[in-house]
């Protein structure tokens, strides 16, 4: 079995489709892993969403900060934006059962045998894995409750709390997690989460801030996959780092990582037409 890892597609699905005619995935045999962001901002998030979601156990994917609002505008919380193209995906007649499918996804995955995680923007430092089960699992959890609309996607768009306490509860405890698993970038050395500054580590010019993978890690034993942070064009510092979201929405190129040979292949934005 081959295990392909994918960066942000944001429904940059006929991209998707070129790199994996090149590596000939076979969804028989072979894996498809997602770093979430499956939606917004390219051409075609309807087909991308279905093409995961036929893909079954094929498929795994995490939920990144696009998709988790996907679920807050399909729901009428907030409004779409025009750049993000998703109308075409709202009008579906099949939006119920994908906006389902959505809500299965977690916020990490784990391949054991590789001691490898994957989460959508990374890992808080301070947490080991045993937390970032315990958390990952707590948001999904929440979001297969039926009033999950109003007990957490209505009211997870807030940057508190920016620390992380054993101490919090409830809905800051789950809000924490998804905005570090889904919205990190750099944090300030005490740790706290930073949400404004989205430029690659060598132009930033704050120097109370780090990128969180430069801080020790609790879990810099495992190999860790993520996406998220564009600016970074795959680039990071540091062992054991899979950074995928090579910019395909904004005219960059989309990037497959084939775990077994540790291979990279590149896939250039089409142009329009």
């Amino acid at each position: 079995m081959a295990h392909y890892f994918v960066g942000d597609i944001q429904g940059c699905f006929n991209e998707l489709q070129r790199l994996l005619e090149k590596v000939d995935f076979n969804p028989s045999k072979d894996e498809l892993w997602a770093v979430g962001d499956l939606v917004a901002r390219g051409p075609d998030s309807l087909s991308t969403l279905r093409f995961f979601r036929d893909l079954s156990d094929s498929a795994k994917s995490v939920l990144g900060n696009h998709d988790l609002h996907l679920l807050a505008v399909k729901a009428g919380l907030k409004r779409a934006k025009p750049s993000d193209k998703l109308q075409p995906l709202l009008e579906a007649a099949d939006i119920d059962s994908l906006i389902d499918w959505v809500r299965t996804q977690p916020l990490m995955r784990e391949l054991p045998e590789h001691k490898l995680i994957m989460t959508h923007a990374g890992v808080p430092p301070q947490w080991d894995i045993q937390t970032l089960r315990q958390e990952a699992g707590a948001v999904s959890q929440a979001l297969q409750r039926t009033d999950y609309l109003d007990s957490l996607i209505a009211r997870m768009y807030t940057e508190e709390p920016e620390d992380w306490s054993g101490a919090l509860s409830g809905l800051p405890r789950l809000r924490y997690c998804i905005n570090a698993l889904t919205r990190m970038r750099y944090l300030y050395l005490d740790g706290t989460l930073d949400f404004s500054c989205k430029v690659p580590p060598a132009k930033c010019e704050d120097p109370n801030l780090k990128p969180w993978f430069l801080f020790p890690s609790n879990t810099a034993d495992y190999t860790r996959v993520f996406g998220h942070w564009a600016a970074l064009m795959g680039k990071v510092e540091g062992e054991r780092l899979q950074a995928l979201d090579t910019g395909c929405c904004w005219g960059e190129y989309l990037t497959l990582w084939h775990l077994e040979s540790d291979q990279k292949i590149t896939q250039p934005r089409l142009k329009k037409g």
